[in-house]
């Protein structure tokens, strides 16, 4: 039987945290401090966990982080993905989030080993705000080459995610649009959400989707693309069809009802919201001894119990006690 939570919604994508270190220090994730403790488990664990779950249905595997491009071994780890098939016998959709800062020379083996699309994370096309934001000197340089790397590769179509910071890049937007015209990638602007160490997030900070989109027709006209039932991302494109936007609003405009995802953290913990309150632990249901068939009955049992919504902005919400990174993007 395919994994199914309690709210009738099929569960068909896993995002697979491979580590939660990260070469950047984005001001909207992590607290810039140095001596973090990092988790990340070797390939052979992660690699029979998916299993379990493409067994139970799941058809999209994404790797993320932190930053999964440090991890060593992560091309071979991919090319054994890529031998898993879906219950209908279809090969597995392997995607990846990435800052990009080290993809330009990973780009061509991991296509290689059979990862199909890229999502890259800039969050300025301005190298100053870039720094700013990262807190990373001269990385901008590096990301721009991994996007257009990407493209060379034929990992498309290319995403970049910029999450949007009142005070920091909210005038980013009509740059960002020119920059999908011009390089033939799709952006897509993600409102910031509460899950970052510093705990500074508040309404005020958030640039929402109808601000979004009031800027981008001070640009062009947009106009709205069809989406797929479960994609997370308002598609927009212009006038003359040229160029995409993405929205990703879970703060103004939730898409909880079309949710398909459920997260595997660094540390082998299944999360079924990004803003669960609990973890579970299905690396320790592992290494004490459980069978696949043991694993998948409490992978069912976990999905079971997956929230029907998050509840940010509302009376008595209560952040998450481990931020993005440590849960994975």
């Amino acid at each position: 039987m395919r994994l199914h939570d309690k709210h009738g919604r099929n569960i068909t994508d896993l995002r697979v945290s491979i580590t939660d270190r990260c070469n950047y220090k984005c001001v909207y994730c992590r607290t810039g401090n140095e001596g973090a403790l990092y988790s990340e488990l070797p390939f052979a664990d992660y690699l029979r966990m998916v299993r379990v779950f493409v067994d139970l249905g799941i058809e999209k595997v994404r790797l993320t982080g932190g930053e999964p491009l440090l991890r060593n071994g992560l091309v071979d780890f991919v090319r054994q993905l890529s031998g898993l098939r879906t219950l209908d016998g279809q090969e597995l959709d392997i995607a990846i989030t990435t800052n990009g800062h080290l993809l330009t020379e990973l780009v061509q083996p991991l296509k290689a080993a059979g990862l199909r699309r890229a999502t890259i994370s800039m969050d300025a096309v301005d190298a100053e705000k870039f720094a700013r934001i990262t807190r990373v000197p001269n990385g901008y340089e590096s990301v721009l080459a991994g996007i257009r790397a990407a493209k060379r590769a034929g990992l498309e179509p290319v995403k970049v995610n910029c999450v949007l910071l009142r005070g920091f890049n909210e005038d980013q937007i009509v740059e960002f649009a020119r920059f999908s015209r011009e390089e033939g990638v799709v952006v897509r602007f993600i409102e910031f959400m509460p899950l970052e160490e510093d705990r500074v997030w508040s309404p005020n900070v958030v640039v929402a989707m109808d601000e979004i989109l009031e800027q981008l027709n001070t640009f062009r006209p947009v106009r709205q693309l069809p989406n797929a039932p479960s994609e997370t991302a308002r598609r927009y494109t212009f006038d003359d069809g040229k160029g995409e936007i993405g929205i990703i609003a879970p703060v103004s405009h939730p898409f909880c009802g079309h949710c398909s995802r459920v997260r595997l953290t660094s540390d082998g913990k299944i999360r079924t919201c990004l803003f669960s309150l609990l973890d579970h632990d299905m690396a320790g249901k592992m290494h004490g001894g459980a069978t696949d068939s043991e694993l998948a009955d409490y992978v069912r049992s976990v999905v079971q119990q997956k929230e029907a919504r998050h509840h940010i902005g509302e009376a008595g919400f209560i952040k998450p006690s481990r931020s993005m990174v440590h849960i994975g993007g």
